[in-house]
């Protein structure tokens, strides 16, 4: 189930027709449906296109007394086409080819009588025919279907799919004038496992949607639109942030809220989410914000609020975050928030009653192995001195963690798996002597020091990993996250006497659902998952989108922050449908219990094509680069959509971000 994108195939055909919107409303459109799998998709093709829907027959010719090889086909319209190697190659004669052509011809002829009864075949010469199935693996029966149709004489042919591999799509459309498919699955398994509900199809249910669509066009479409489903569900909202009752009603009683962001440089997401947050912990009664940052960085944020450490300022407890991006924790509304927040404990007066920020990411491998050194430094020099030696397994790989994992990947170095695994083992076998000294805050101290040591061996494992694949290493990232985030409801639960309230700040990407998204496809978990998975019922996720404005990203990685133009949204996305609503800011609530909410899931249920914008945005290739397939209703329990938004301003903006990036329509050669 993790790997399902489409809920069904009528599900698969309403993204298919988001891809061919230029094909509306045309006359000279055709949709031919290959059965039986590939009639459902085509029916809501051509059902939003306002086309003709037709079935087309291909059926193998298979060499006899090995059937399983295709010597050729024989396709609706009586069209035949042979492999001229295969027979060439076996020696088959005239009269097998004419005998096995023969009884093909009678199944084709009886599938299509029962299709079609006695209507003809729908005339595609001069036509620009779509033709869809509901997949592709290897493409062989739909390359006999492109040489059949030639046949024919359409003016234009385009085949759509909804999943393929690569591979495939690249060889199909070599022969076609236009190829689509809406996911290219890696690896690729099966057709059958992008979808939820992959049941046979039954030549019933061809005939019933063929009859349907000769009725009309459009027939069996829904009837609401999805803007008009939308705007009736919409709840405002103020700079982003819903009223104190619709906030209470959508969080409840959770006691995990995730808060998102459709891109990690726009103002109005970290505003509203920093607004909400401090809502939920003054109202609720949460402990603690974990944020998608590295641990020893937030923890020395967290001492800070909590009144300890030696920094002064927010902007002081905000330095650790030296690693690029730095924009993304330095910035004016994080600030804000921090000087807030140590206000908020201020008057909490007691520790127990304080609330605390800490970082959930596994990046600082080198920083945290400080850490662990540091605190027992200070608690037990002997088990400091076991700790150096052990990570001195570091010091033999110059270059920085990166350089480290490509060693230990490609077999140029010896990994420290062990020395970490056995740090780790030693730190948590002496944590409850270590942690007698003053108790809560000695406590504290030994829970950051355990979970610094746990972080150097999730990193360790992950940038090795980086170099046997993206996927392994994006799960083990969201894995950690999802981990300590675990581990730190345990430790403030055991304080506070009860079970622990955590707002988490991350991009939509880790914590949307990934089995709702085009990601699951790839093998790929995320946080949101995971905490769903492990606390249902007791989690919300709430997601932000924007459908113009500007961001602060940067062109590469590593590079200086810019404030970069952010393009409308694409028609067919998640933000185009929400900008067509024509309002400046709305919530969707997809948990209400209304009948307009629930329309307004329906409505954004089925696959559509949503943005993200992390560190770094390409505008010039922003529909590869930053689009992918959701459903948007699934993957949030709510969505807060801000039609335009401006870019987050950085504690310390560049030149470059001050004056900001020229238009495309710059003349360039002035």
């Amino acid at each position: 189930m993790a790997q399902r994108v489409f809920r069904d195939r009528r599900d698969a055909g309403r993204v298919l027709a988001g891809l061919l919107t230029d094909y509306r409303d045309r006359d000279d459109v055709v949709v031919l449906g290959l059965p039986r799998g590939g009639v459902p998709v085509a029916f809501e093709v051509a059902a939003a296109l306002n086309a003709k829907l037709d079935v087309f027959g291909v059926r193998k010719l298979g060499l006899p007394g090995q059937p399983e090889l295709a010597m050729g086909a024989i396709a609706s319209g009586g069209v035949m086409i042979l492999n001229d190697d295969v027979v060439r190659g076996t020696g088959v004669g005239p009269e097998d080819i004419e005998r096995v052509a023969e009884e093909e011809s009678r199944e084709l002829a009886r599938r299509e009588q029962a299709y079609r009864g006695s209507r003809p075949m729908t005339e595609v010469a001069g036509k620009t025919v779509l033709v869809v199935d509901d997949g592709l693996a290897t493409g062989a029966s739909m390359r006999a279907t492109i040489r059949a149709l030639r046949e024919l004489g359409p003016a234009r042919l385009v085949v759509a799919v909804p999943a393929a591999p690569k591979s495939t799509c690249a060889e199909v459309g070599r022969e076609v004038d236009e190829m689509v498919c809406a996911t290219t699955p890696t690896p690729f398994s099966a057709v059958g496992a992008s979808y939820r509900d992959f049941g046979q199809t039954t030549d019933e249910e061809v005939r019933s949607l063929l009859r349907a669509a000769s009725s009309s066009p459009s027939a069996g479409r829904r009837k609401e639109d999805p803007v008009s489903a939308v705007r009736a569900a919409a709840i405002p909202v103020d700079n982003g942030v819903p009223s104190d009752q619709a906030l209470s009603d959508l969080i409840g009683d959770a006691r995990l809220v995730l808060i998102g962001e459709a891109s990690h440089g726009t103002h109005e997401f970290y505003a509203a989410r920093a607004a909400m947050t401090r809502r939920l912990i003054e109202d609720k009664g949460f402990h603690a914000v974990a944020v998608e940052a590295d641990w020893p960085d937030a923890y020395r944020v967290n001492r800070y609020v909590r009144h300890g450490g030696e920094d002064q300022t927010a902007e002081e407890a905000l330095r650790g975050f030296t690693r690029f991006p730095t924009w993304m924790w330095r910035n004016a509304e994080v600030l804000d928030f921090v000087g807030w927040l140590r206000e908020h404990n201020d008057r909490a007066g007691e520790d127990r009653d304080r609330a605390g920020f800490y970082g959930l990411d596994l990046y600082s491998l080198h920083r945290s192995i400080e850490e662990v050194i540091a605190y027992l430094d200070g608690v037990d020099p002997a088990a400091a001195a076991r700790a150096r030696e052990r990570y001195a397994c570091f010091d033999h790989h110059e270059g920085g963690a990166e350089k480290y994992g490509a060693a230990a990947a490609f077999g140029a170095g010896e990994p420290c798996e062990r020395e970490v695994l056995e740090q780790l083992v030693d730190l948590r076998r002496h944590a409850a002597d270590h942690a007698r000294r003053d108790g809560m805050v000695a406590a504290d101290e030994q829970f950051y020091a355990e979970r610094n040591a746990r972080l150097v061996q999730a990193a360790e494992q992950y940038y090795r990993s980086m170099f046997g694949g993206r996927i392994s290493s994006w799960n083990l990232r969201d894995r950690h996250m999802a981990d300590t985030l675990d581990a730190l409801a345990e430790h403030l639960g055991k304080q506070h006497g009860e079970p622990a309230k955590i707002v988490v700040w991350a991009h939509n990407s880790h914590l949307g659902d990934a089995r709702a998204t085009e990601m699951s496809a790839g093998g790929e978990i995320n946080l949101g998952q995971l905490v769903r998975e492990r606390h249902p019922g007791d989690c919300r996720l709430i997601g932000f989108t924007t459908h113009t404005g500007t961001v602060t990203a940067a062109d590469d990685w590593g590079a200086p922050a810019r404030r970069k133009q952010v393009r409308p949204s694409l028609s067919a996305s998640v933000e185009g449908l929400f900008h067509k609503v024509g309002q400046d800011e709305f919530m969707l609530a997809f948990t209400s219990d209304s009948g307009t909410a629930k329309r307004a899931a329906e409505a954004l249920r089925p696959a559509r094509l949503e943005r993200a914008i992390g560190v770094i945005y390409r505008p010039r290739t922003e529909r590869r680069s930053h689009y992918f397939h959701s459903r948007v209703a699934d993957q949030f329990d709510a969505v807060i959509h801000i039609d335009e938004t401006r870019a987050l301003e950085p504690l310390e903006p560049t030149a470059r971000w001050t004056s900001g990036e020229l238009p495309e329509t710059y003349p360039h050669a002035v």
